[in-house]
């Protein structure tokens, strides 16, 4: 070898013993980055049917079942829970429930029990002429299967309804299993103040924040052991879940829990603006847009949307909007107001939000709006105490903040997941 060959040689073997390490280490980094930047929905999360078909649904074996749900009762490949129960093997699904909606969740009103026509079973509504199972309603049963997808908040009814469920079947020494799914709001953050406990009703069956960060499965565990009920339940958890999931993270299917929450990305705002229809003013039902808007006839909506820019609401902006409802509040009627513009969903806080805008909402417009009727949802009458007085929304929310520390204390002890 010439000498100019063992200079290169030295060389090479110098710059593999000095660049070696250096590469392999720049290596495991990167693709340890990378692991943490692929998307969540490439966990392929699972819902509780999705697991307990892949159980073969063993846990209902030999069990005669009644099954509380509607069209967001799916597996991953949009498989109703109805069908899969109907055709599983040993299990006798022998009753159907509807909450609030109806069993395809397209009603806006009362709901009268039917029949189903792809399997001539009975439909029992939990939201018509009794909100809880009844005697005759639960005769025979062993098992009630819960799946129903939720919105995340704590008036959404969809909660009390499981609540109320469980109430049932501990009475009459029925079985409950919770097919758990998602929050679609995620499972972290903690917002709104808490449910005054005299006013625990339908809209709010347990003292808890508007926005809980619970699934159904951990809220059904919190409501028996918190409330004493004492039913024998079971929670078939979700697979590849977790607390800091979106609904769009899962990778899951989406169908609308209700005819206006249309999309996951309408139900990141859905807490804060729904509060405020009860005080008079449109929130989009009745246009292609509900839970994007808000509006009046009696809002200018150009000043309105600056006044809220000024406030510099983390996460959202505000477009002046005209808009006429077709239906609810306001039908018929041109509204001003504005659309609310979703910026950073991790940023928002939905709940100070909506006081934000009910704050502005009563000092540009006295006495058009009706702050106090905002109660029957925020549930909270010191917060609704502080809006008349004309307090800083920025306070307001930082008021609530021992009472959610305490909520943390007992939340805690229910979750399933990290």
């Amino acid at each position: 070898m010439t000498d100019k060959a063992k200079r290169l040689q030295i060389i090479e073997r110098s710059i593999v013993r000095v660049f070696f390490p250096v590469w392999l280490f720049l290596s495991v980094f990167i693709c340890v980055h990378l692991w943490f930047q692929i998307p969540a929905s490439a966990a392929e999360t699972l819902t509780g049917i999705d697991v307990l078909e892949a159980q073969k649904f063993a846990p209902l074996a030999g069990k005669r079942v009644g099954l509380i749900t509607n069209q967001t009762g799916i597996d991953r490949e949009r498989r109703s829970t109805i069908d899969l129960l109907a055709h599983a093997p040993d299990v006798k699904l022998v009753a159907l429930f509807s909450p609030e909606h109806g069993m395809r969740g397209t009603v806006d009103a009362r709901v009268s029990s039917t029949t189903d026509e792809a399997t001539g079973l009975p439909v029992y509504s939990l939201y018509g002429e009794t909100e809880r199972p009844t005697d005759a309603m639960l005769a025979g049963l062993d098992v009630l299967v819960f799946d129903v997808q939720d919105a995340g908040v704590r008036f959404y009814t969809y909660i009390t309804t499981m609540g109320y469920a469980m109430e049932a079947a501990a009475a009459h020494h029925v079985a409950f299993y919770v097919l758990d799914r998602p929050d679609p709001l995620g499972g972290e953050r903690i917002e709104g103040p808490m449910l005054d406990r005299e006013r625990t009703n339908f809209t709010g069956y347990f003292p808890m924040p508007v926005r809980m960060a619970m699934t159904l499965g951990e809220m059904a565990q919190m409501f028996n052991a918190e409330k004493k009920i004492g039913c024998d339940l079971h929670i078939i958890r979700m697979q590849n879940w977790q607390r800091r999931f979106w609904f769009s993270d899962t990778g899951l299917p989406w169908a609308n829990p209700s005819p206006n929450l249309r999309s996951a990305e309408e139900g990141i705002l859905y807490p804060g603006l729904e509060i405020l229809q009860a005080g008079g003013v449109s929130v989009g039902r009745g246009t292609n847009h509900p839970f994007e808007l808000v509006g009046a006839p009696w809002i200018r909506g150009e000043e309105f949307a600056a006044y809220l820019n000024r406030r510099a609401i983390p996460g959202v902006r505000f477009e002046p909007q005209k808009f006429t409802p077709d239906s609810g509040l306001y039908k018929g009627e041109l509204c001003e107001g504005v659309r609310v513009a979703l910026i950073d969903r991790d940023v928002l806080q939905a709940m100070r939000m909506g006081i934000e805008i009910a704050s502005a909402l009563g000092k540009l417009y006295p006495g058009k709006f009706e702050t106090t009727k905002m109660v029957e949802l925020v549930g909270n009458a010191a917060t609704i105490q502080q809006l008349m007085a004309g307090g800083n929304p920025e306070a307001i929310v930082a008021s609530w903040e021992k009472d959610l520390e305490a909520f943390r204390k007992v939340r805690v002890k229910y979750l399933l997941y990290r």
